[in-house]
């Protein structure tokens, strides 16, 4: 055990090791605020939390704690105070790795802990999470009401997108009608000979092209660019495999979380598919070189494709 320097002390025990990783769905990320409320008679199920390498989470209790119990305290860098707790993941850990997180309050009140799943997500993790064991606020209801409120805007967005799409307007001219077809039109380049399949992947990319169209819009000044990169995958592996997300990785590190992966279909053993992925990003951000990070539906290593470059 181990002491954080507080005024009021809170300590920190390490469990032995965490739960053997057995493949799995990855959870849904919660974007805004999470609240979980618990009560006397609830039951002792881990709540899942999404955590990834280098971005915080932060856990906020309506209780002053007693003790945590951390697995693997060595892969975090933990800020802990009397009633909030501060987790940064410092290694590379595992997609769908997953850590016990156990937290225990000084009150003797039921119930006397909270049980957590860290869950190690490919490229997103829940920034906050509220725990409390009484009513939340009328505040707290109002923000979690304006946070479903600028997501329900979101959808309808995304909404008016399909709709267009399933009107007819697709192709070129879809591209027009959402405003992402500038003056330079679409530039194509080959990759095939530049992206190169990281060992141990369970897919092999046997042809790469990528795309660049100007959107016409701009960014702080800086023109922004949709950029796309389509592959002929070959699984190699002995299980279905099927897309679930993406990101591009540049060379210092800094992420492009996937704006879409298309198709999400299946692709057998043995047997290989068209897989699309989709981002954006400003035209200078765009000139570098890239490794594609590519997850599938069950939780496992991700495949990794260096090379990616853009017209």
């Amino acid at each position: 055990m181990f002491v954080l320097p507080f005024a009021v002390l809170v300590g920190v025990s390490l469990l032995a090791e965490p739960t053997a990783a057995v493949p799995s769905a990855l959870p849904a990320c919660e974007k805004g605020t999470r609240y979980l409320e618990l009560t006397a008679d609830s039951p002792g199920e881990a709540h899942e939390v999404c955590i990834h390498p280098g971005l915080s989470t932060n856990f906020f209790f309506d209780a002053k704690l007693a003790h945590v119990e951390l697995a693997r305290r060595e892969w975090f860098r933990v800020i802990a105070d009397e009633t909030g707790l501060a987790l940064v993941p410092t290694v590379a850990l595992g997609d769908g790795e997953r850590v016990p997180l156990k937290v225990f309050f000084q009150d003797g009140a039921a119930p006397a802990g909270v049980t957590f799943t860290l869950v190690v997500h490919p490229s997103e993790a829940e920034r906050q999470v509220e725990v409390t064991r009484k009513p939340r606020t009328l505040a707290s209801y109002r923000e979690g009401e304006q946070q479903a409120r600028a997501e329900a805007r979101q959808c309808q967005k995304e909404k008016v997108h399909l709709e267009a799409e399933c009107a007819g307007r697709m192709g070129l001219l879809g591209l027009l009608a959402q405003e992402l077809l500038g003056e330079d039109g679409i530039a194509a380049k080959n990759i095939t000979l530049s992206v190169t399949s990281r060992p141990g992947n369970t897919l092999h990319s046997i042809k790469a092209l990528s795309y660049r169209s100007d959107t016409g819009r701009l960014e702080d000044g800086r023109k922004v660019v949709r950029l796309v990169v389509k592959q002929e995958l070959r699984n190699t592996g002995t299980r279905l495999w099927t897309p679930a997300g993406a990101v591009l990785v540049g060379a210092q590190g800094v992420e492009w979380k996937a704006l879409g992966v298309w198709p999400r279909e299946p692709i057998p053993p043995g047997e290989k598919r068209l897989v699309g992925v989709e981002v954006e990003m400003t035209e200078e951000e765009a000139r570098g070189t890239f490794t594609l990070k590519l997850w599938g539906q069950d939780a496992g290593t991700a495949e990794f494709f260096d090379g990616v470059t853009f017209p």
